[in-house]
C-alpha cells in the first residue's frame, strides 16, 4: 500500500509500504515517552527563561520607540535563521542524515554534515557581509510608519543582530546531528542559556549603549549557544572535516529539500514577521506588542507541540525508511491527541486570563496599562491558534518525514496569502486584533488541508474517529477547567489588589488549581493520553 493520491505525488521513498504491523516494542514507547518529557521540561526553562528576558527587556524599552526599532530589526535577521537551522538543516537534512546512519554509513553520513557546514559557513559569511553593507537602504522597507530615526535606528541594530544568523545555522545543523541520535537534552537547555547570557548582557551593557547593548548581548548569547552545542557533539564523536563534495548525491538531496522545506517548517516564523510588518501600519508600538503577545503564545507551544515534534521526527523518519504505515498512523494519531490534550487547555486559560497574565508578566517599569491592553488582545487572539498551530508543526514534519516536502510547501504558500488577505481586511476596522485574527483563519485552514492530504495518502485511515472522541472530551475537560481557573483567579484578584505578590498569588493560584482539576478530569474519562504521561510520572517518582 504506497502512500499516494491523485495530485499528491508519489510515495515515500521506499516504493511501497510494508503491511500493518503489531504495536511499537514497550521499550521503544518508553524510550519516546522519556525522550519527550525530559525535552518539555528543558524546553520548559528555555521558555521560562526567554520570558524572564522578555520581562527585563520590557523593562527598560517598554513599547517606545527603541524597543519598535529593535523589534523591526530582529525580524529579518530572525526570519532568515529560523528558517535556515529550523527547515534546511533539520527538517530537510535529518532524512537523509538517518538513513545513512539506518544502512551503516555512518562515515559517508559525516562527509555529508562536514559538506553542509561549509557550504552553510561560506554562503551565509557572504550574505551577512551583503546585509551589513546594504541594511540602510533595505530596512525602511519593512519599517512602516516608523519615524526616519527609528529606522536609521533599526539598519544599525540589524547589522549588530546578522551574524545571529550565520551561527544559528550552523547550531541547527549540529542540531539535527544530535537529534538523528537521539540526543535532546543539550539543545532543549541551551536556549535557556542563551536568554540567561542575555539578560546579564543587557543589565550590563545598557548604562554604556542603550539599547546596542540588548543587541550586543543577543550576538554574544548565541557565541555561547553555538559552543554548547559544539562541545556536544563530543558525545558521538563528530568533528567536521574540510570536505565540500559537490558530486555527494545526498548533499544534493538535501538542496533539492531545502527549498519546499524552507517555506513550510517557517510558516509560524513567516506568520510573527508578517503581523509584526503589518503591526506598523496600525500603530507605531502594534509591532512591539505583537511581539511581546507571541512570546506568551509560545511558551505552552514550545513546551508541548514542539517537545512532541521534535522526539517524534527522527522516529517517524525512521519508520517511513523501513516503510512502517502501521507505525507512523499510530504515531501521528498518537501525537494531535497529546498535543490536542496539552494545547487545548493551555489555550483556554491564556484566552481568559490574557490580561492578567500580560499584567503580571510585563506591567513595570515603561511598560504601562496601555501596553497591556494592546499585548492582552494580541495574545486572546493567538491563543485561539495554539492547538491548530501545534498540529501544523505535527503534521508537516511527517510530510518532511516521508520526503515530501512540496505537499506542505504549497499549503503553506496558500496559509501566507490567506493571512495576508484576511489580516489587511480587519486591520482598519479591528486593528491590532484583525492581524492576529488572520493568523488564526490562515492555521486552522492549513491543518484542515494537512490533515486531509495525510488521510488521503494514509488510505483514509488516520485514526481520526478515535481522535475525534478524545478531543470531545478534552473540550469538555477543559471547559469545567476554564471556568474554574478563571472564577479563582477572578475572586483572588478581588481579595488580594494588583500588587506584585498579589497578581503572583492569584495568577499562579488559578493556573495551578485549573492544571489540578484538568489533571484529574482527563484521568476520569480515562483519556488513553493522558494515562500514558500519568505512566511515565509514576515510573520516574515511585511512591507518588
Amino acid at each position: 500500500m504506497s502512500i499516494e493520491s491523485p495530485g499528491l505525488g508519489p510515495g515515500p521513498p521506499t516504493a511501497t509500504l510494508s503491511p500493518p504491523s503489531g504495536p511499537p516494542p514497550r521499550s521503544a514507547l518508553r524510550r519516546i515517552a522519556i525522550s519527550t518529557a525530559i525535552f518539555a521540561l528543558a524546553t520548559a526553562l528555555s521558555r521560562v527563561a526567554g520570558l524572564g528576558r522578555e520581562v527585563v527587556q520590557a523593562g527598560y524599552f517598554g513599547t517606545n520607540v527603541n524597543a519598535d526599532a529593535f523589534t523591526v530589526a530582529s525580524q529579518i535577521p530572525n526570519l532568515v535563521s529560523n528558517l535556515f537551522s529550523m527547515a534546511a538543516l533539520s527538517a530537510a537534512f535529518v532524512p537523509v542524515f538517518t538513513e545513512l546512519l539506518q544502512v551503516g554509513r555512518r562515515r559517508e553520513a559525516y562527509r555529508l554534515a562536514s559538506t553542509l557546514f561549509w557550504l552553510i559557513l561560506i554562503v551565509l559569511t557572504a550574505l551577512t557581509l551583503v546585509w551589513m553593507a546594504a541594511a540602510g537602504l533595505i530596512m525602511p522597507l519593512f519599517a512602516g510608519t516608523l519615524h526616519p530615526s527609528a529606522v536609521a535606528l533599526a539598519a544599525g541594530l540589524s547589522r549588530v543582530l546578522f551574524p545571529v544568523v550565520l551561527l544559528l545555522s550552523l547550531t541547527g545543523l549540529f542540531v539535527g546531528i544530535l537529534q538523528s541520535y537521539d540526543h535532546f537534552g543539550v539543545a532543549a537547555v541551551a536556549p535557556a542559556v542563551w536568554n540567561v547570557v542575555i539578560v546579564i548582557g543587557l543589565v550590563a551593557l545598557h548604562p554604556h549603549f542603550g539599547i546596542y547593548g540588548y543587541a550586543i548581548a543577543w550576538l554574544l548569547a548565541t557565541v555561547v549557544q553555538f559552543v554548547m552545542i559544539a562541545f556536544a557533539l563530543r558525545s558521538i564523536d563528530f568533528r567536521p572535516t574540510f570536505a565540500i563534495d559537490w558530486k555527494d548525491p545526498r548533499v544534493r538531496e538535501v538542496m533539492i529539500l531545502f527549498v519546499p522545506v524552507t517555506v513550510s517548517i517557517g510558516i509560524i516564523n513567516i506568520d510573527s514577521f508578517l503581523n509584526a510588518t503589518l503591526g506598523t501600519l496600525v500603530s507605531q508600538h502594534a509591532s512591539i506588542a505583537i511581539n511581546d503577545a507571541f512570546r506568551l503564545y509560545m511558551l505552552p507551544q514550545g513546551i508541548f507541540s514542539v517537545a512532541v515534534t521534535t522526539v517524534l521526527f527522527p522516529t517517524l523518519t525512521r519508520m517511513a525508511i523501513r516503510a512502517d504505515v502501521a507505525g507512523m498512523r499510530r504515531t501521528i494519531g498518537n501525537g494531535v491527541r497529546q498535543i490536542n490534550l496539552l494545547l487545548i487547555p493551555s489555550a483556554a486559560l491564556m484566552a481568559v486570563l490574557a490580561t492578567p497574565i500580560t499584567r503580571l508578566v510585563f506591567q513595570r517599569g515603561h511598560f504601562t496599562s496601555g501596553s497591556t491592553a494592546l499585548v492582552s488582545t494580541a495574545l486572546l487572539w493567538f491563543a485561539f491558534s495554539l492547538p491548530f498551530s501545534g498540529v501544523n508543526l505535527l503534521f508537516t514534519r511527517t510530510f518532511f518525514a516521508l520526503r515530501r516536502p512540496w505537499i506542505p510547501t504549497k499549503l503553506a504558500a496558500m496559509n501566507v496569502a490567506l493571512d495576508i488577505v484576511v489580516s489587511l481586511a480587519l486591520y482598519k476596522s479591528l486593528h491590532i486584533a484583525g492581524l492576529i485574527i488572520g493568523t488564526l483563519v490562515a492555521n486552522m485552514f492549513m491543518a484542515w488541508l494537512q490533515a486531509r492530504r495525510l488521510r488521503i495518502g494514509f488510505n483514509g485511515r488516520l485514526e481520526s474517529p478515535q481522535t475525534l472522541m478524545i478531543t470531545i472530551r478534552i473540550l469538555v475537560a477543559t471547559a469545567i477547567t476554564t471556568a474554574v481557573g478563571y472564577l479563582i483567579w477572578d475572586g483572588l484578584d478581588r481579595l488580594l489588589g494588583l500588587s506584585l505578590v498579589a497578581q503572583i498569588l492569584s495568577v499562579g493560584i488559578a493556573l495551578l488549581a485549573a492544571a489540578a482539576v484538568y489533571a484529574r478530569l482527563v484521568l476520569l474519562m480515562r483519556i488513553p493520553e493522558a494515562r500514558q504521561i500519568e505512566a511515565l510520572l509514576r515510573s520516574r517518582l515511585p511512591g507518588r
